[in-house]
C-alpha cells in the first residue's frame, strides 16, 4: 500500500520538456544569466521532469545542461540548482563520494543518508555510485571507516531491512529484552546485538520494540544508546532510532542544526531540501514547527539570502500557521513525545559533589591566607569554593567566623570584583538565601527581570519555594508575595503569586482527571482571552508535573493541537512566557535550562546574572543533564560555549575558570 504523497514539489501540468529546455537555454544565453527564470522553472518541475528536460536540452543544443548550469551559476545557488538536476540516487551518490574523498570523512553526511533511506533508495544509491564512479560503495565505506561504526554502515548498505508490514509480535518483547540485556543490564555493551536488531528489523516492528524497551528499562532507547555507546557509532545508532521513530522529525532536527548559530551548514541544508522536497517536506515542516516553535520557512528566510534563499523557500513550499492543526504524522509524534516524557524516569546528576577528606578549618585558614596581605590569590579561592558542596561551604563559613572572628562573605566581597565576585558569593550562600537574593535583584531598580522571576518560580519544588520565601522575609523584612504584588500586575502577577505559594500538587498523574483537565483546556481555547488565561492558570500552576505531562498528551488527542503552539498564538507578553516556561519545564526541565543558558550567552553580550544564577543553582542538582541537553540541541558542548561565548567584554579569566569548573566537563 503506497504512502500518501507529502512533498512540496509535484509534476508540472502541461509539461513540455522541449519548451523548458529552450527557456533554460535562453536564460543562459548571452552576457549574464536570468537566474530567476532558472530557479522558477527548475523548482516547479519534478525530478522526473527535470531528467526529461536534461535529455531534451542535449538533443536540441548538443550540450549538457548540468555543465552549462555549473558554468553560468556560482556558489551555494549553483550547488542547489545542480543538486536538483541530478536524479535522487545520483545526488545521494555524489554526496557520499564527497563525504569520503580526500583527507577526513564527513561522518555526519554518511550517517544522515544511510540511516534515513529505504531499501529501494539504498539499492538505487549503490547502483548509481557504481555507474558514476566505477567503484564499489561498500568497499569505499569500509576503506574510510572503522570499528562498530563501519559494521553498522555496511549492514545499512545491504538495504535488507524487513519491510514495514513485517511485525513479529512474538519477538517484540524478546527483542526489547535482548537490547536491554546487551546494554543496561550488563557491564559493557554487546554492540553486535544492537547492530543486528536495529539494522534489520522493520520500522513498524522496532517502534513497538522501543515502546516495550521503555517499560523494561524505564528510560528511552535513545538515553540507553547515549550512555552505552560513544563517538560516530553512537551518533549513527541515534540517527537510526530517530528515523525509525520519525524520519520527518529527524530531518527537522538536522535542518535546525544546519541553520542555527553564526554560520550555516549549507551542504546539509541543500542536501535535505533537495532530497525531501518530493517525499515528506510537508511533514518535516510540521515537525519543525512542533519542536522549535517557529516555521522552517521563517528560519530559511532569516538565515539565507538572494537567489539561494528564493530557491530554498520554493522547495519549502510555504509558511505554516503557528497554531494550525497538526497533520496526522505530527499529531502522532506530538502525542508520542508527551508519552515518552511521562514514562521516562530521568536520573538527575549534578556536577559538584562533596569533597572527600574535607576539613573546614583547613579550608577556612587557606581562604584567609589567600586574602591576606597585598593582592589576592584567586586561584586558591576558586579551587576551594568550586570544589566543595554547598553544605561544606556553610561549614567553612562557620569555621572562618569561629577561628578567625571574621565574616567570610564580607572578606570575599572586599577582595573580589565584578562577575567573579558575584559567582563566588552566590556559591557561598545557602540555596534559599541565593534564590531570595536573585528574586530581589530581579525586582529592584527601574526595570523588572520577568524572565528571572519566571525561571525561579516555575522550576523550584514546593520545599525550595517555601524556604526561599522564608529567606526573603528574613533578609528583606518583606514577604516575597508583597514584593511580587507591588512590582507586577494583572494575570502575570496572579500567576507568580500562585507559584510563590509553593503549594503545587505532588504525586503521579490521575488519568481520568488528566483527560478532564485536557478537555477543559481545549474548551478554554474557544473562549475569550481572559477565560483562557484563567483556566490555563488554574491547571498549569497547581497540578503536579507528572500529571501535567499526561494532561498535555491528552490535549493533543482532544484538540489536534500542541499546548505550546496554543500558548504562543493565544497569549502574549509575560503571561505567555510564564505559561510557556511551565510547559517546557514539565516536558523536560534540563532542556529548559539548557535553552536559558544558550540565550544568556548568545549574541553580542552575555546575560551574566542569568548565567551565574543557573550555574550556581543547578550545579548540585542537574547540571550534568543540562549539559547533555545543551549538546543535543545546540551541537556544541556547554563547556566550549562558555569558553568562547560567555565572556565578551569580561576581563577576568578567573570568572571563566570558575564557570568551567562548575560545568564539570567537555562532553
Amino acid at each position: 500500500m503506497g504512502k500518501e504523497f507529502r512533498g512540496t514539489v509535484v509534476d508540472h501540468p502541461d509539461f513540455d520538456a522541449g519548451s523548458d529546455a529552450e527557456a533554460l537555454y535562453n536564460a543562459m544565453k548571452g552576457f549574464g544569466s536570468d537566474k530567476e527564470a532558472i530557479l522558477d522553472l527548475i523548482t516547479s518541475r519534478s525530478s522526473a521532469q527535470r531528467q526529461e528536460i536534461r535529455s531534451a536540452y542535449k538533443s536540441q543544443y548538443g550540450k549538457d545542461l548540468i555543465d552549462d548550469l555549473k558554468y553560468e551559476l556560482t556558489g551555494k545557488f549553483e550547488r542547489l540548482i545542480v543538486g536538483l538536476m541530478r536524479p535522487p540516487a545520483y545526488h545521494d551518490a555524489k554526496e557520499i563520494k564527497d563525504a569520503i574523498k580526500g583527507v577526513g570523512t564527513d561522518e555526519k553526511c554518511l550517517i544522515e543518508i544511510l540511516a534515513s533511506r529505504t531499501n529501494e533508495q539504498i539499492h538505487a544509491l549503490v547502483a548509481a555510485y557504481s555507474d558514476a564512479y566505477g567503484r564499489d560503495l561498500e568497499a569505499d565505506v569500509i576503506g574510510d571507516t572503522s570499528g562498530h561504526f563501519k559494521k553498522m554502515l555496511v549492514v545499512l548498505l545491504q538495504g535488507t531491512r524487513e519491510e514495514d508490514d513485517v511485525v513479529s509480535e512474538d519477538l517484540v518483547e524478546e527483542d526489547a529484552q535482548e537490547l536491554y540485556d546487551a546494554g543496561e543490564a550488563q557491564w559493557g555493551t554487546d554492540e553486535a546485538k544492537f547492530i543486528m536488531l536495529l539494522g534489520n528489523r522493520s520500522v513498524t516492528h522496532l517502534q513497538l520494540v522501543f515502546d516495550e524497551y521503555q517499560k523494561i528499562a524505564e528510560k528511552s532507547i535513545e538515553d540507553s544508546i547515549k550512555s552505552e555507546l560513544s563517538g560516530d557509532f553512537e551518533r549513527l545508532m541515534l540517527a537510526v532510532v530517530q528515523c525509525i521513530r520519525s524520519r520527518p522529525m529527524f530531518f527537522a532536527k538536522r535542518l535546525y542544526k544546519s541553520m542555527k548559530g553564526l554560520g550555516t551548514a549549507d551542504n546539509t541544508l541543500i542536501r535535505i531540501m533537495v532530497s525531501r522536497s518530493e517525499i515528506d517536506m510537508l511533514d518535516i515542516r510540521e515537525c519543525f514547527r512542533l519542536r522549535y516553535e517557529k516555521s522552517l520557512y521563517h528560519m530559511i528566510q532569516d538565515d539565507t539570502s538572494g537567489d539561494y534563499k528564493r530557491t530554498l523557500l520554493k522547495l519549502c513550499g510555504g509558511d505554516d500557521d503557528i497554531a494550525g492543526e497538526f497533520f496526522p504524522e505530527a499529531a502522532q509524534i506530538a502525542y508520542k513525545m508527551w508519552e515518552i516524557s511521562a514514562m521516562t524516569k530521568v536520573q538527575l546528576r549534578g556536577t559538584v559533589r562533596p569533597s572527600s577528606d574535607f576539613d573546614p578549618a583547613s579550608d577556612a585558614q587557606a581562604l584567609r591566607k589567600a586574602m591576606k596581605g597585598f593582592g589576592t590569590d584567586e586561584d586558591t579561592i576558586i579551587e576551594i569554593v568550586a570544589h566543595r558542596s554547598n553544605e561544606q561551604r556553610q561549614e567553612i563559613r562557620q569555621a572562618f567566623k569561629s577561628l578567625l572572628g571574621r565574616d567570610l562573605m564580607a572578606d570575599l566581597k572586599s577582595e573580589l570584583s565584578k562577575n567573579l565576585q558575584r559567582l563566588i558569593l552566590g556559591l557561598m550562600m545557602t540555596p534559599a538565601d541565593f534564590e531570595a537574593k536573585m528574586m530581589k535583584k530581579a525586582m529592584e531598580g527601574a526595570g523588572t527581570d520577568e524572565h528571572a522571576l519566571i525561571e525561579i518560580l516555575v522550576t523550584r519544588s514546593n520545599q525550595e519555594i517555601q524556604e526561599m520565601c522564608s529567606a526573603y522575609q528574613n533578609a528583606f523584612k518583606k514577604s516575597l508575595e508583597d514584593s511580587i504584588a507591588s512590582d507586577t500586575s494583572g494575570t502575570f502577577k496572579r500567576i507568580l503569586i500562585s507559584l510563590a505559594q509553593g503549594a503545587r500538587e505532588e504525586g503521579p498523574a490521575d488519568m481520568d482527571r488528566a483527560s478532564e483537565d485536557a478537555q477543559a483546556l481545549a474548551d478554554a481555547c474557544n473562549a475569550d482571552s481572559d477565560d483562557l488565561e484563567d483556566k490555563f492558570m488554574s491547571i498549569l500552576c497547581t497540578r503536579s508535573f507528572p500529571h501535567l505531562r499526561r494532561v498535555f498528551q491528552e490535549f493533543v488527542r482532544c484538540s489536534n493541537k500542541d499546548i505550546e503552539q496554543i500558548i504562543k498564538k493565544e497569549m502574549s507578553g509575560d503571561v505567555k512566557n510564564a505559561m510557556f516556561a511551565i510547559v517546557r519545564s514539565v516536558k523536560n526541565q534540563p532542556s529548559y535550562f539548557a535553552d536559558r543558558l544558550y540565550k544568556a550567552m548568545k549574541g553580542l553580550g552575555t546575560d551574566d546574572r542569568a548565567l551565574i544564577r543557573i550555574m550556581v543553582s543547578r550545579c548540585e542538582i542537574d547540571l550534568f543533564n543540562i549539559r547533555k541537553e545543551f549538546k543535543e540541541t545546540h551541537d556544541v558542548s556547554l563547556h566550549d560555549f562558555i569558553q568562547v561565548e560567555a565572556l565578551v567584554g569580561d576581563t577576568s579569566g578567573d570568572y571563566r575558570k570558575t564557570l568551567l569548573i562548575l560545568c564539570g566537563g567537555e562532553d
